[in-house]
């Protein structure tokens, strides 16, 4: 009995060893960058009265949908992407939220390539340049954010774009009900590295 406890107590410290010894990955250097961005200028701009009062009325006019309705306004959208517009992005696109983030995009200088802000759902509520999807709930911008509490912000890999070759990435962060400090939406907001002091 006592040398069954002494192999478990020797195990149980070796395997301690191996996680104290074993390094944490690290950062990637432009994470700590966005996330200084996210915190001094970009969540305080999104907390503008307009777009939380954008995000409140949709995630009211839409709390009763199902994934099968998600699926359908998903669908209209990314059928109006591929015909360059409808009735659905028009709507979207000139909504005072939409205009307000366009302003916060042009106000950056080249900085900021893009901004929307989702609902409770993932669903697009506004944004400054038309998305491929309306759907965002099925990925990590909207599942690293929303459900994952009010301080989250969750930055993307580079990617490089093939046109311009600017090399980017995307910061997304939970939204907040100023009034109640419950997370009501995320914003995702597309940043030029090349502009970015790395």
């Amino acid at each position: 009995m006592k040398t069954n406890g002494l192999i478990k107590g020797a195990m149980a410290l070796a395997l301690a060893g191996f996680v104290l010894a074993t390094p944490a990955v690290a950062e990637e250097p432009h994470v700590a960058p966005i996330k200084e961005l996210v915190t001094s200028k970009l969540k305080p701009a999104l907390n503008d009265p307009k777009i939380i009062a954008a995000i409140k009325a949709q995630n009211e006019a839409n709390q009763n949908l199902g994934q099968s309705d998600v699926d359908a306004l998903d669908t209209e959208w990314r059928s109006e992407v591929e015909a360059g517009g409808g009735e659905m992005m028009d709507k979207s696109l000139n909504s005072p939220a939409s205009g307000y983030l366009k302003t916060v995009r042009d106000g950056a200088g080249g900085l900021i390539t893009e901004v929307f802000v989702m609902d409770a759902h993932g669903l697009n509520v506004a944004q400054s340049d038309p998305t491929s999807d309306y759907w965002q709930g099925d990925e990590a911008k909207w599942q690293k954010t929303y459900g994952s509490g009010a301080d989250t912000v969750f930055v993307d890999e580079i990617e490089q774009d093939e046109s311009t070759q600017m090399l980017q990435s995307q910061a997304s962060f939970t939204i907040v009900d100023p009034d109640t400090g419950k997370p009501i939406g995320a914003a995702t907001v597309g940043i030029n590295l090349d502009m970015l002091d790395l």
